[in-house]
């Protein structure tokens, strides 16, 4: 193992924080060390592993995330990904500090990245088989697994902005670590998200439709709404696309099989509904 910390992950060394006794931490001989002793390895991959303890299960298992890597390599969900950076670039010119809490592959990161040469990011997810892609997806982009309920082993107000992606959601946490002109972004579906999906897979996870109320309900103390954009088109599946995009998503105990003809699984066209909210910290 290398002394020093990989390239992407050194920038970032100003910004984490000990997640045991929240003291700064320092590369040393492959991993990360506080002054207290508490050391967290680097992965050959390149991210570091600061979750401690007992570890989350919701985090993408392998087939999750090979899944994952096919359906969105197909560019079905590139509009998504253009309307977060476009809304990130709105609120962050260029230079900044990026977090994307359950950041997953990395898949909307570097989107937001390619569009703004100067800013840096960082990945946080549960999935330590999803950082193997996140921790190199994107050359100024860097990885560490966390679970987003936690505090975040981050100092305070040093984020500009923060993404949520279809992922779980922290507000106080998100309110202490963005400064006080940053946004937090959040990234949900609305209740006709992929409906022709669900009326071909019995049981797969609905969508809440008191969904919005609780997210404002569990945002408000902390963040209020300052634009929100409702992006929704059509898409073509194949038999396998449709497969991959369940068995992405926590849907995926349905398919326990790879022949996604045996779950009735048909090419169709399906709806892509989203709704993408940039908050201000109150």
């Amino acid at each position: 193992m290398p002394a020093l910390s990989p390239p992407a992950l050194q920038p970032f060394l100003d910004l984490l924080r000990c997640p045991v006794c929240r003291a700064c931490l320092r590369p040393d001989r492959g991993a990360l060390r506080c002054p207290a002793g508490h050391t967290f390895d680097i992965a050959r991959q390149g991210y570091a592993g600061l979750l401690t303890g007992a570890r989350a299960t919701s985090g993408d298992d392998v087939a999750m995330v090979q899944a994952r890597n096919r359906f969105l390599s197909t560019g079905t969900y590139a509009p998504i990904r253009e309307a977060l950076a476009q809304l990130t670039a709105d609120v962050l010119p260029d230079r900044g500090t990026i977090v994307d809490a359950g950041c997953g592959t990395g898949y909307y990161l570097a989107g937001v990245l390619d569009q703004l040469p100067g800013a840096r990011g960082l990945g946080l997810d549960t999935s330590v088989r999803a950082l193997r892609s996140a921790a190199r997806v994107h050359r100024r982009a860097a990885a560490a697994s966390w679970d987003v309920f936690r505090p975040f082993p981050l100092a305070d107000e040093v984020a500009d902005v923060v993404l949520d992606v279809f992922a779980p959601r922290n507000p106080s946490e998100f309110h202490r670590v963005l400064r006080p002109t940053g946004r937090l972004i959040v990234v949900r579906p609305t209740d006709r998200h992929l409906a022709e999906l669900r009326g071909q897979v019995p049981g797969m996870v609905t969508i809440d439709p008191a969904k919005e109320q609780r997210l404002q309900h569990t945002l408000g103390p902390f963040f209020e709404a300052a634009e929100t954009q409702r992006l929704e088109y059509t898409a073509s599946l194949t038999r396998q696309e449709a497969a991959d995009l369940v068995r992405m998503t926590p849907s995926a105990r349905h398919l326990d099989d790879a022949n996604p003809a045996r779950h009735g699984l048909l090419s169709c066209q399906v709806t892509v509904s989203v709704l993408a909210t940039s908050y201000r910290p109150r």
